[in-house]
């Protein structure tokens, strides 16, 4: 379609027929222009934080992922594209009134502080999103205390997605969900699978008991039961409510919430492992007693 400059110097796409006004397309040379600010330093977990918290914001990174938030209802504030990336969400553009700031690859990696090699990201309001009661009537959580890298609760919350799982509980301390990064190696499920930070991490699971799950901790101790006996049990009750509990990426869980589960398990090793990184663990335990192993 043919386009012309604006006498504000943005690209705008002519309007044709009927069809309601196309995306608006801001060429941007500096990355300085002070309408990047959600953009800048993405790579600064703490700043980001604050700065994303200031404007209710989060990013996303690629198209793939970009489509999938705004399908699922969250609102953009701004893209930041490069050029290439333009006609693949080009849908999505065209049905929003967010500014869409284009940039050469070079220029979004100044911008951002990284090298963007998806070449498309987004600024969009965060909702006021779930809470733990909207997970209570679920029959699967995965339940994560205190994990605090971003790329381990992204990859949870996808494999607890795909292997069937119903939601996500996270203690306060967890990592975001929706920082950029936790977004990224999710793929997008942040957005689809139920999500949720526990209102008190000294008694959480004591309300997952009262409301009829049974609380099963990982770890990686000796006098745990092994994985696959617990899944052979489980496959005998189906209406089996089940809480699966996972620690932090070096101590694993804290002993008060060990000595609160009604049952321990483990994966057993070999060659001298002593245990998995906690998203591969993870992955292994809801594809052994999740919903796929009831069919």
């Amino acid at each position: 379609m043919a386009a012309h400059r604006g006498s504000s110097g943005t690209l705008r796409r002519r309007q044709c027929g009927n069809l309601p006004d196309m995306a608006e397309l801001i060429p941007i040379d500096s990355a300085d222009d002070p309408r990047l600010a959600d953009y800048v330093h993405l790579r600064e977990s703490s700043l980001r934080r604050s700065l994303e918290a200031e404007h209710g914001i989060f990013i996303a990174e690629g198209d793939k992922v970009i489509r999938r938030a705004i399908e699922t209802g969250y609102q953009p504030r701004s893209f930041l594209l490069a050029e290439r990336w333009v006609s693949s969400l080009q849908d999505i553009l065209d049905a929003t009134p967010a500014p869409v700031f284009v940039v050469t690859e070079a220029l979004a990696e100044a911008i951002t502080g990284f090298h963007v090699h998806r070449g498309a990201l987004a600024s969009l309001l965060r909702t006021s999103g779930g809470t733990m009661a909207d997970l209570l009537p679920l029959n699967r959580l995965v339940v994560l205390e205190d994990l605090v890298d971003h790329a381990n609760v992204g990859t949870i919350i996808r494999s607890a997605a795909g292997l069937g799982w119903d939601g996500v509980l996270l203690s306060p301390r967890s990592a975001d969900p929706l920082y950029r990064r936790a977004v990224k190696t999710s793929m997008g499920a942040v957005f689809a699978l139920p999500w949720a930070r526990m209102d008190d991490w000294a008694h959480g699971l004591e309300v997952l008991k009262q409301h009829g799950f049974t609380v099963v901790a990982m770890s990686p101790r000796s006098s745990a039961v092994p994985l696959a006996d617990l899944a052979a049990s489980i496959a005998e009750q189906p209406e089996c409510r089940l809480a699966l509990l996972v620690g932090t990426e070096g101590d694993g869980l804290s002993d008060r919430w060990l000595a609160q589960a009604d049952v321990v398990v483990q994966i057993p090793m070999s060659h001298e492992i002593d245990s998995l990184n906690v998203a591969a663990a993870t992955a292994i335990a809801c594809y052994a007693l999740g919903p796929a192993q009831r069919r």
